[in-house]
């Protein structure tokens, strides 16, 4: 029932958001240990992503990406690097997502009511209801394909 009830806000969410505010900007983190990266269901989603969210006003993208990694999972990140910039227009919108990388990351488990799971997985054995955007990321990253004139399509 609570599932069921955040899905249905999420959709009405995307729906005013897009008309109000139709470019966004975002970040992801791909936060790596041991070959395994860790990835999280939203409560309102069924698929797995990176941590990640949106910018906030006067927010450098990599504090955004330290912020969302702590508020989703209780990473502490230090050190981050640039895996590219993407853009994605599903949904009619267009959004611009940065995704960042870090080995260098403390976690100190937490609830969060956003996130209804988050878990490592190997790199080279990630789940089938990984999204599609996440899984050509970590792609990308295996194929060693890091921010030098990294734009493309999520």
């Amino acid at each position: 029932m609570k599932r069921a009830f955040l899905k249905t806000l999420y959709f009405i969410y995307i729906r005013v958001y897009r008309i109000f505010k139709p470019v966004t900007t975002g970040v992801r983190i791909m936060l790596i240990r041991n070959a395994e990266v860790l990835l999280v269901k939203h409560s309102y989603m069924d698929q797995w992503y990176f941590p990640g969210g949106a910018v906030k006003k006067r927010e450098r993208l990599d504090q955004a990406a330290r912020r969302e990694a702590l508020e989703e999972v209780g990473a502490t990140v230090g050190e981050v690097s640039l895996l590219g910039v993407y853009t994605s227009f599903l949904e009619l919108r267009t959004d611009h997502i940065v995704v960042f990388i870090s080995q260098d990351f403390n976690i100190v488990p937490k609830r969060d009511w956003e996130i209804a799971a988050a878990q490592f997985f190997p790199l080279d054995a990630l789940p089938d209801d990984v999204a599609g955007g996440i899984r050509r990321r970590i792609q990308d990253y295996l194929n060693g394909i890091q921010a030098q004139n990294r734009f493309g399509a999520w």
